[in-house]
């Protein structure tokens, strides 16, 4: 019943659904409402010691000229590159939505999957650009600018890997045939745990402290691989890189 309840209340925005300009809007305003309250965090922690406490890179200062670089890129990108691919969807494929919710269980177990999908395929693309020169010179070291991350550095890369990255996502439901709400929910966990890995804070309810056995991997862990670049290449589970032995602790 509550997911129908949510289902419905967003069916009521049908109209903006079906435009052409919702996926870059929303994208662009769940990944900003996400990376604010760590901005608000990268403001006061020089002023806060406790704060300071939480940063992985307890010495690194983000400074509003860092801030303002990574948001316009971003803005850039979104302008640039995301919203005419995101019109030609549009002509393409345009947006249907039926009015039953998906079930509890299956919510749960297709974005899991879409999460898990997407993981894999990150991995080996991440991989891949960093193991071929031409690869990184060309397409990803413009994200390693920052060796010390913040949630703006999130989405400071290059068109290629933007357009990559957003395929990946964007595929994964199509390919898994998710429902439209579960579309919706993978996109935002997957915004929220990518800005919350690039966040530069380690704190108590950190999606990696809430997952058992090591088995994610979270800011530490991608943090450590902006300092070192050569391992932690999954953005959030640490299985591929303990079979490809790729796996560092900030404790190696």
């Amino acid at each position: 019943m509550l997911l129908q309840s949510l289902w419905d209340f967003i069916l009521g925005y049908n109209a903006w659904l079906r435009s052409p300009f919702f996926p870059v809007l929303f994208s662009l305003s769940v990944y900003l409402t996400f990376c604010l309250p760590f901005v608000v965090l990268d403001l006061l922690s020089p002023r806060l010691a406790w704060i300071r406490t939480f940063k992985i890179q307890q010495n690194s200062h983000v400074s509003w000229t860092m801030m303002w670089s990574c948001l316009a890129h971003s803005l850039y990108n979104h302008v640039v590159f995301l919203f005419p691919l995101t019109v030609l969807h549009w002509f393409w494929r345009p947006a249907s939505f039926m009015p039953e919710a998906p079930g509890t269980l299956r919510l749960i177990w297709d974005v899991v999957a879409c999460l898990l999908l997407f993981d894999f395929q990150y991995f080996i693309w991440h991989l891949l650009h960093h193991k071929v020169p031409w690869l990184y010179r060309t397409f990803h070291k413009v994200h390693h600018k920052h060796t010390s991350t913040f949630a703006l550095t999130t989405e400071y890369s290059g068109a290629w890997e933007t357009l990559s990255l957003g395929f990946f996502a964007g595929v994964n439901p199509l390919l898994l045939g998710c429902h439209p709400l579960t579309e919706m929910l993978f996109y935002v966990l997957n915004i929220w745990l990518s800005v919350e890995d690039h966040s530069g804070y380690d704190l108590p309810w950190s999606t990696h402290r809430l997952v058992p056995f090591g088995l994610y991997g979270g800011a530490p862990h991608h943090d450590l691989h902006h300092m070192k670049f050569k391992s932690n290449y999954a953005p959030y589970f640490t299985h591929w890189d303990r079979v490809f032995g790729t796996l560092h602790k900030h404790s190696d």
